[in-house]
């Protein structure tokens, strides 16, 4: 995840490929089981989320990715784009409601907070330094409580409850996995920037933890 420099073209195209038959699998054998508006809702939903991963992959934050992360990817979006549509069934309109403002926000926190950053990155004189600045005042890993977020939101949409264990997986696995092991790296490459910085900021969730 951190310190690959290098292009790795392969692994985004196989991550990209991933997506497509996923959707392709939906327009087969999912989409055709749901009601039109739910499908809509799907639909707009999962081409939504295509549209600004993609993007950050291979337009506006084009950095290296490992096999490893293009498989963890790879098998995350199944998730996304198949079960979410497959456990579909709009219960509560509430639901729906609280779930496209929750999905709206955290895809806006997630590509907002690495863009904001990106100049920073870019600028040579800033090589070695770390950036706290943009909306990493509020939180280390604000981009992860992007992500948490906007799947919420996406589970919500669903009007199925039994969804809530995919943002609650990928909350355990940001808390018990990603976070230390980012930490452990941002520890290792910045030192005593880093140190201080997650002193005094919030992990995950502004103002919380």
């Amino acid at each position: 995840m951190y310190g690959i420099h290098r292009k790795t073209t392969s692994a985004k195209i196989f991550i990209l490929v991933a997506q497509l038959i996923y959707i392709l699998i939906n327009f087969r054998f999912i989409f055709p089981k749901l009601s039109p508006s739910t499908t809509i809702s799907m639909i707009l939903l999962i081409l939504i989320t295509f549209a600004r991963l993609n993007c950050m992959m291979f337009i506006w934050l084009p950095r290296g990715i490992s096999w490893k992360e293009a498989i963890g990817n790879s098998t995350a979006f199944a998730l996304y784009y198949l079960l979410f549509p497959f456990l579909a069934q709009w219960d509560s309109v509430n639901l729906v409601v609280i779930g496209w403002i929750l999905f709206i926000a955290g895809s806006t926190i997630n590509s907002l907070s690495e863009l904001l950053r990106k100049p920073f990155k870019d600028d040579p004189n800033n090589k070695g330094k770390l950036y706290t600045g943009g909306l990493f005042k509020y939180a280390v890993h604000i981009n992860y409580f992007g992500d948490v977020l906007w799947v919420l939101g996406f589970a919500l949409v669903t009007g199925n409850l039994w969804s809530l264990l995919i943002p609650l997986f990928l909350l355990c696995m940001f808390v018990f996995s990603y976070i230390p092991n980012a930490d452990k790296y941002l520890e290792s490459h910045y030192g005593q920037a880093f140190i201080d910085y997650k002193k005094k900021t919030k992990s995950l969730i502004p103002f919380i933890w």
